[in-house]
């Protein structure tokens, strides 16, 4: 038995209603046993950290992203553009991509990630050039002590048959499928507290065929996976669907089966309120996107309507180059901030998103949408999952009268510490075990050979 014990915090938030003063907890193999005020905690453990002067919070959840876009950030033509135009002006550039992009940019977007907060990621990967493969995602995690959920991500619809993507980067159905089995088959690990997960997720309604996504929903109940999708993103994508499927993107997810709390839709923009209240009633959750959103000009997604009617929503930094950066910490301040513009006089009056509710988002709300009851929360029984930030640092100066609203509305910074499962990610503000200099090297190699 491995033991971990955090104490004398300045304060930990544990995200089911409390924030403890002078506050720690104690773990073993992983699991929270207790958590409360120093005092009430054991005095001894195999690892002791003393956080006076930090905030302690469950670790971030990331629930939508595009690792390999980390090679391609503020792409110049596609700076400019709406969704399609930006897709079309990357496709070929991401058709060049090698195993060694994949692994590369995988490692690197994680690094990125832990150092802001993250302690759990899902990434949408979707297009496998050159003989790539979901293997080189998880070899880019290697020895990387952060909880990592890949996709078995597929386009199968391309520009011949009425799809966006070139034939290029589009797969045969049977090997899309046969590949996807494999993947879960591998590396899936569907055990409570897992470093390692799949989900079956072709890209999108313009890039994938009913029959596809038939299929890969059967396939992915068949296993026990969870499935994903971008959905309802732009004005674009709603006319799509409107002239080749005669429907709106919701109600033809609906038409495919792929409603349920198993599955769960990147962006969720262009929603209208009757289908807002049906996906709350099916448990059908939403990873919101909000920097991609507003990169892009793709619009608002309607979270508080969500959050009224049930619907699970978390939060996605997105590809890192509609994004353009992997910092999760970041993207909860703008949830904040663009859910207070949603509802705006004049826009859609209601009541404005609080710092506590926007942290939500990031920790039990996506939880819930990976479908990990054990993460978000910093309670007994839970993963020790667990991020620490100093608040003794000048963006957080004059705000420490509630450092909570700081994290989220002060300027972004990257965490101190974290811990996943009760072992080191995050130490002194440096991720445990990479030489970050020699991966930035390495990737910053790659993407210029990608780009020539």
């Amino acid at each position: 038995m491995t033991s971990l014990l955090l104490r004398n915090a300045a304060l930990v938030v544990t995200m089911d209603g409390r924030e403890i003063p002078d506050g720690g907890l104690y773990a073993e193999d992983g699991w929270i046993v207790s958590v409360g005020p120093t005092a009430g905690l054991p005095d001894t453990a195999d690892e002791v950290v003393d956080l006076s002067g930090h905030i302690v919070l469950p670790g971030l959840v990331n629930t939508h992203h595009h690792l390999y876009q980390t090679l391609t950030r503020v792409y110049p033509a596609g700076q400019d553009q709406g969704l399609f135009g930006w897709l079309r002006a990357l496709y070929p550039v991401w058709a060049r991509m090698t195993p060694d992009h994949v692994r590369a940019s995988t490692r690197l977007g994680l690094v990125e990630l832990a150092l802001s907060g993250a302690t759990t990621v899902f990434d949408h990967h979707y297009l496998w050039p050159n003989g790539s493969s979901i293997a080189d995602q998880f070899a880019g995690a290697e020895g990387l002590n952060i909880r990592f959920e890949a996709s078995r991500g597929s386009m199968s619809l391309g520009e011949s048959e009425g799809g966006l993507p070139p034939d290029s980067v589009v797969e045969d159905e049977d090997v899309i499928l046969d590949d996807s089995r494999e993947a879960v088959e591998r590396f899936h690990d569907p055990s409570p507290g897992s470093m390692r997960r799949v989900v079956v997720a072709p890209c999108s309604p313009f890039s994938v065929t009913n029959e596809l996504m038939v299929g890969a929903a059967e396939l992915a109940r068949s296993l026990g996976v969870r499935l994903h999708t971008h959905l309802a993103e732009t004005a674009d994508e709603e006319a799509f669907c409107l002239e080749r499927f005669g429907r709106r993107p919701v109600a033809h997810m609906e038409h495919l089966g792929w409603v349920g709390e198993d599955v769960w839709y990147a962006h969720a923009v262009h929603v209208a309120g009757d289908e807002v209240v049906r996906m709350g009633s099916f448990g059908t959750g939403v990873a919101h996107c909000p920097t991609s959103n507003m990169r892009l000009a793709s619009g608002i997604a309607p979270v508080s309507r969500y959050l009224e009617a049930g619907v699970p929503v978390g939060l996605g930094v997105d590809g890192s180059s509609s994004n353009d950066s992997s910092h999760l910490l970041a993207e909860t301040r703008q949830a904040l901030l663009l859910n207070r513009l949603a509802v705006s006089p004049g826009i859609g009056d209601g009541p404005q998103m609080t710092a506590r509710q926007a942290l939500e988002l990031a920790t039990t709300g996506g939880a819930r949408i990976l479908g990990r009851p054990e993460l978000g929360r910093l309670v007994p029984g839970a993963a020790a999952d667990v991020i620490a930030i100093d608040l003794d640092r000048v963006e957080y100066a004059g705000a420490l009268h509630d450092p909570v609203a700081a994290v989220v509305m002060c300027a972004p910074v990257r965490v101190d510490h974290s811990w996943v499962h009760g072992r080191p990610l995050v130490s002194g503000g440096q991720v445990e075990g990479v030489d970050v200099a020699e991966l930035v090297a390495e990737h910053n190699g790659l993407a210029r050979a990608l780009l020539e």
